[in-house]
C-alpha cells in the first residue's frame, strides 16, 4: 500500500506521467526519470523548486489552495483528480476506527430492482463487491453474483480478458475507481487487505495502482462477449445509493434497435444458477476462487 506521505506519492506518481514534451521542453534519452523533474513542476506551478521538493518528500503537507491548483493545471487533472488532490492537502482529521458494518442493500431497492426484468443492473460496495444484481445482470455475465469482487475478477481470473475485449481500459477504469471510492482512507483494514492480495498476485494491478489514478465511475460503454449471443456493446449509468455511503446502482442498456438490444432480450430470458436478488452480510475472504464483475 502507500505510505504515510500519501500527497507526496500521489505527487511523484503524477509527475512521472506528464512528458516534457506537453510543455515544450526536450525529452530524449537525455532524461534519468520518466516524465518531469521536480524542478520542472515548480516552475510550471510557479513555485520554489525547494518547496516543490519539500511536498514530494512529506515535510509540507498542508499546500495552499493556490499552490493546489497550480499543480492540478501542470499534471491536468480532471475533477475527480482534483478533489483528491484537495483532500490528501487537507485530511479530515483521523477518528477512532469503529468497526465497519456488513454492507447490505434496503428491501426497498431490492423491490425495485425485481421490477426490472430485462434490465441488467447491480449494486456495488465501497470495495467493489457485488451486494445484489438483477437476473438479466447474471445471464450477461454469470459471474455478476451478489458477494463477489470486481476487482478481483478483472485481475485474477483469467476469463475477464475474453469477456471484455476493452480489458486494459475496464482494468485501468477499476483501480482508478476503487481509488475514488474509498478516498483518502488507506488504512482501512478490508482495503488493505484486497490492494495487498492483488499486488502479490497481479503485476498489472500493482502498476496500475502506482499511478494513482482516480476517476468516479459515471456513465460510459462497455462491451461484453457472451459464449451465446457474442460480442454486446450496453450503456451504463451509475447512480449513489442515498443513505447508503460507497454504494453504487449501475443500470445497463441497450440502443433501441440494435442487435445489442436484439441479444439482451434473449438473454433475459435465460434460466440463471444464482440467486440474484441478495444482500451479503459479509464480503468472500481473501484467495476465494470465485470472483465477480458487473
Amino acid at each position: 500500500m502507500d505510505s504515510d506521505n500519501r500527497l507526496g506519492a500521489f505527487l511523484r506518481a503524477r509527475r512521472q506521467q506528464v512528458g516534457p514534451e506537453e510543455f515544450g521542453m526536450a525529452g530524449g534519452g537525455q532524461r534519468r526519470v520518466a516524465g518531469l523533474r521536480r524542478e520542472e513542476v515548480a516552475m510550471l506551478a510557479g513555485m520554489s523548486a525547494d518547496y516543490y521538493i519539500r511536498l514530494e518528500q512529506g515535510r509540507d503537507k498542508h499546500p495552499s489552495d493556490q499552490i493546489v491548483a497550480a499543480l492540478a493545471r501542470v499534471f491536468s487533472l480532471d475533477d475527480d483528480g482534483i478533489a483528491h488532490l484537495r483532500e490528501l492537502a487537507r485530511p479530515a482529521p483521523r477518528r477512532l476506527r469503529a468497526p465497519r458494518r456488513p454492507e447490505r442493500v434496503t428491501p426497498s431497492l431490492l423491490r425495485l430492482m425485481r421490477t426490472w426484468s430485462h434490465t441488467p443492473a447491480l449494486v456495488l460496495g465501497r470495495y467493489m463487491d457485488v451486494l445484489a444484481a438483477t437476473p438479466s445482470a447474471l445471464a450477461l455475465n454469470s459471474c455478476s453474483a451478489p458477494g463477489v469482487n470486481q476487482v478481483r475478477m478483472v485481475f485474477l481470473d483469467p476469463e475477464a480478458r475474453n469477456v471484455f475485449p476493452d480489458w486494459p481500459r475496464i482494468a485501468a477504469e477499476t483501480v482508478a475507481g476503487l481509488r475514488v471510492g474509498t478516498g483518502t482512507d488507506l488504512d482501512d483494514p478490508r482495503l488493505t487487505e484486497l490492494v495487498g492480495e492483488l499486488s502479490l498476485k497481479s503485476d498489472e494491478f500493482r502498476r496500475l495502482w502506482a499511478k494513482h489514478d482516480v476517476r468516479a465511475k459515471t456513465a460510459g460503454e462497455k462491451r461484453f462477449v457472451h459464449p451465446l449471443v457474442g460480442e454486446l456493446t450496453l450503456s451504463y449509468e451509475t447512480f449513489t445509493v442515498n443513505g447508503a455511503p460507497g454504494q453504487t446502482l449501475v443500470v445497463y442498456h441497450a440502443e433501441p434497435g440494435s442487435d445489442s438490444e436484439q441479444s439482451l432480450a434473449l438473454l433475459a430470458g435465460l434460466p440463471v444458477d444464482a440467486e440474484p436478488l441478495s444482500s451479503p452480510t459479509s464480503h468472500r475472504p481473501v484467495g476465494s476462487a470465485t470472483s465477480a464483475t458487473g
